[in-house]
């Protein structure tokens, strides 16, 4: 699903959304025309229902597949973020920018070419922010990873330490590729005579409904859903499950990218995540029990590819300036996507 060296969305976008809880979204953005790139990602489509919901007048890129579950009253517009006559057009008239679209492959993907995350995404990242200066864009809200830390062992890493070292060295070329990207978020927002305000958000694994189920590129959490809901015999899962990540539900990212962009006025970067690590196997025994799937035989296979052993993220610094919390626990989240899931599954 993802070839090819221009792919203009994520999979980091899905489901619908919680205006009540996110009221700055009215007030900030109503009226404004508003970009959200990578609509047809987990985040993006999202994004894009929240943002007509709180009044925006949202337009939303794609490139080379149609969202499947579009915005109701969005502009969809195709383009490869990739060509800067395309990236140019896109942004024409755009007050506020959430930059959700990026080449996000899976472990295998990731592995068998690991220089497709860098060709792609800092061409898209390089074209969108240029656009979006030259636009007289007053925000930009770009998506980063928390694959860029060094590793830090048992410890929650800090926003900090982003340059303390080199990435896992599983993750050096994304990594990178990600790191890149903020140095140029902090040249438009930071560096210039008259500074673009750009927001990054370092996000830790995301999913949720309208995730990638593809098991050619799909990350851990829908490849697992899938093998279960599919009652796979025997269920194979990629490493020894002790990997540890901090999953957080898509619907809290699109709460923190809306508080980011109505409390930020500088440049500024941000942890964001559920703020607690599951191991693979603990959320698999999750995903198995709320699916009623008893009596798996479960098989790890250590030979493919696995990515971090341990990724904790400290979120204290959103919570304290954004006042940015998950609300959605890991039980929940998964039901949710189970069900988004098994409905379109047949």
């Amino acid at each position: 699903m993802r070839r090819g060296l221009f792919f203009c969305y994520s999979t980091v976008c899905a489901m619908v959304v919680r205006i009540k809880d996110c009221p700055m979204a009215d007030s900030l953005l109503k009226n404004q025309t508003v970009l959200v790139t990578g609509a047809s990602g987990l985040i993006g489509s999202n994004l894009a229902k929240r943002l007509v919901e709180a009044g925006a007048v949202v337009r939303a890129t794609f490139n080379r597949t149609e969202p499947k579950d579009r915005a109701a009253g969005a502009s969809y517009v195709q383009a490869d973020l990739a060509r800067p006559e395309e990236c140019k057009k896109a942004l024409e008239g755009v007050i506020y920018v959430f930059h959700c679209a990026a080449y996000t492959p899976g472990a295998g993907a990731t592995a068998r070419d690991p220089l497709q995350s860098v060709t792609s995404n800092i061409a898209i990242d390089a074209n969108v922010f240029d656009a979006a200066y030259r636009a007289g864009v007053r925000k930009l809200v770009w998506l980063g990873s928390t694959t860029a830390y060094p590793p830090t062992g048992q410890r929650p890493v800090r926003e900090e330490e982003m340059f303390s070292g080199d990435p896992f060295e599983k993750y050096f070329f994304v990594g990178w590729s990600k790191r890149i990207t903020e140095v140029l978020a902090r040249m438009y927002g930071e560096k210039l005579a008259k500074p673009m305000t750009t927001i990054v958000l370092r996000l830790s694994y995301v999913y949720g409904p309208g995730d990638n189920f593809d098991p050619a590129v799909s990350h851990v959490i829908p490849a697992l859903i899938r093998k279960v809901v599919e009652r796979q015999d025997p269920l194979e899962v990629w490493g020894t499950g002790e990997d540890v990540r901090d999953p957080i539900f898509v619907d809290d990212v699109v709460d923190a990218m809306l508080l980011a962009a109505e409390k930020i006025d500088r440049y500024d970067v941000f942890n964001i995540g559920l703020g607690k690590g599951y191991r693979v196997k603990d959320m698999l025994d999750k995903i198995l029990e709320l699916d009623g799937f008893t009596g798996a035989r479960i098989q790890f296979n250590a030979s493919k590819p696995s990515m971090i052993p341990v990724r904790l993220v400290d979120v204290s610094k959103a919570e304290r300036l954004l006042g940015f919390r998950a609300k959605t626990d890991l039980d929940e989240g998964l039901q949710k996507t189970i069900d988004w899931y098994r409905a379109r599954s047949g």
